[in-house]
C-alpha cells in the first residue's frame, strides 16, 4: 500500500489544510453571505467556491516549485514565510478579530470571497506548496497530496452544503469553540513550519 499512497503524508497534509480551510468555520460565513439565496441557489454557491478554492490550489501545487525557481525563493525562506503567515490567521482566530467579508451584489460570492481567499487563501496555497515540497517526488506521495487536497475540499463542500445543519447542531457556542481549538492547532503548526526553517538556515550555513 505504501508504494501507491503514503499514509502519513496524506494524513499531515490533510488534517494541515483542515485546519487551515477550516470547514466548520466556514459555516458561519457561508451561511451570512447567502442568507438571500435559495436552497437550490446556496447549493450551487457551495459548489462553485469549491471548484474555485480546489482549482487555485491545484495550480500552486502544480506550477509552485516553477515559480519559486523564478524567483529564487528558497524553501527554508518558503517555510519561515508561510510559518509566520499562519500564525497571524491562528492569532485572528483565538482572538476572534476576524473580519467577515460582506455580500456583494456586483460579484459572485461563490468566486469572490468565498472560493478565494477565504477557502484558497495565502495560508492554504502555502501548507499546498510546503507538503509537494517536503515529499520526495514519488508517484506514493503525489497520490497522498492529491488525495488530501480532494478529501478536504470534499469537507468543505459538505461543511456548506448542510451548513444550516451543521450551524443548528453547533449553535454560535459550538462554532466559536471549534474556531479556537482550529486556532490554537494552527498556531503550533506555524510554530514548527518556523522551527525547520530555522534549523535549516543552521544546516545550510
Amino acid at each position: 500500500m505504501s508504494a501507491v499512497l503514503d499514509g502519513t503524508l496524506f494524513l499531515t497534509t490533510f488534517l494541515t489544510l483542515f485546519v487551515i480551510m477550516d470547514p466548520p468555520g466556514t459555516v458561519p460565513v457561508f451561511l451570512a453571505l447567502t442568507s438571500t439565496m435559495t436552497a437550490k441557489q446556496r447549493a450551487r454557491a457551495a459548489r462553485q467556491a469549491v471548484l474555485v478554492a480546489f482549482g487555485v490550489i491545484l495550480a500552486f501545487v502544480l506550477f509552485g516549485q516553477g515559480i519559486l525557481n523564478f524567483l529564487h525563493i528558497s524553501v527554508p525562506a518558503l517555510q519561515a514565510s508561510g510559518g509566520l503567515l499562519l500564525l497571524l490567521v491562528a492569532m485572528d482566530l483565538l482572538t476572534g478579530k476576524t473580519e467577515e467579508p460582506q455580500a456583494s451584489g456586483k460579484v459572485n460570492v461563490a468566486l469572490v470571497p468565498l472560493g478565494t481567499p477565504l477557502l484558497a487563501g495565502p495560508g492554504a496555497i502555502v501548507a499546498s506548496m510546503l507538503a509537494v515540497q517536503g515529499s520526495d517526488g514519488s508517484v506514493a506521495d503525489w497520490v497522498a497530496i492529491l488525495l488530501a487536497i480532494v478529501a478536504v475540499h470534499l469537507s468543505l463542500f459538505l461543511a456548506m452544503r448542510f451548513a444550516g445543519i451543521i450551524h443548528r447542531v453547533l449553535g454560535d457556542g459550538g462554532t466559536l469553540l471549534v474556531t479556537r481549538i482550529a486556532g490554537l492547532l494552527l498556531a503550533a503548526i506555524a510554530v514548527q513550519l518556523i522551527a525547520d526553517a530555522i534549523q535549516a538556515f543552521i544546516e545550510a550555513a
